[in-house]
C-alpha cells in the first residue's frame, strides 16, 4: 500500500480508514557486532577463511569452493567480510565461509 498516513503513534489507511499501531523502533545493539561463519565460529579481523562453495562473481569469473583468503577485515553492511581470494578483492557474506 502506498496510500498510508503516518502519525507518531499509528498508521492509517487512506482508502478504508483502518488504523494500526506503529511498531517501536529497534534499539541499536548494546555491544560490538559478532560475525559468525557458516559453522558458528566467531570471526575476527586478521582471521583467514575458506570458501565452502563456488561463488560467481559476474561474467564468467568464479571463486572455487575450498579457496583460502588472505587475512580478512570485518566491515559494516550486507557483506560482512572484506578480503582477497585468489588475488581478487571481494566482499563476502559470512554464511559462505568457514574459519581456516
Amino acid at each position: 500500500m502506498t496510500e498510508v498516513l503516518e502519525f507518531p503513534e499509528k498508521w492509517e489507511c487512506v482508502t478504508c480508514g483502518h488504523e494500526w499501531e506503529r511498531a517501536p523502533e529497534p534499539e541499536a545493539p548494546a555491544g560490538p557486532r559478532v560475525v559468525k561463519d557458516a559453522h558458528g565460529n566467531v570471526l575476527a579481523d586478521g582471521d583467514c577463511v575458506i570458501l565452502i562453495k563456488d561463488l560467481k562473481l559476474g561474467g564468467s569469473s568464479v571463486l572455487k569452493g575450498g579457496s583460502k583468503s588472505k587475512p580478512i577485515r570485518l566491515v559494516d553492511g550486507d557483506h560482512e567480510i572484506s578480503c582477497k581470494v585468489d588475488n581478487i578483492a571481494v566482499g563476502l557474506k559470512a554464511c559462505f565461509v568457514k574459519k581456516a
